[in-house]
């Protein structure tokens, strides 16, 4: 994950991108395309942060956790390890 822009791989921009303290997720994702991360997600092993990123911005194109967005989600994380 760490080569080239995640969010171009993912397949969609957000409209915004702010980071700040939250207590009860690591991250969310508005209708609006605005992505929320916690700061202290800063912190987590990059492995983790890039799965969160990840499913954020999957997000942006399939709003549930349906069969879709769980094909999407682990596509792009298996796709992120062979490279």
């Amino acid at each position: 994950m760490r080569n080239g822009s995640v969010d171009e791989r993912a397949g969609d921009r957000a409209a915004e991108l702010v980071v700040q303290p939250m207590k009860q997720k690591w991250a969310s994702c508005s209708s609006r395309g605005r992505l929320t991360f916690d700061s202290a997600l800063l912190a987590q092993p990059a492995a983790f942060r890039d799965e969160v990123i990840v499913h954020e911005l999957v997000h942006l194109k399939v709003p549930n956790h349906g069969p879709l967005f769980k094909a999407l989600v682990r596509a792009h994380l298996q796709g992120a390890k062979t490279r």
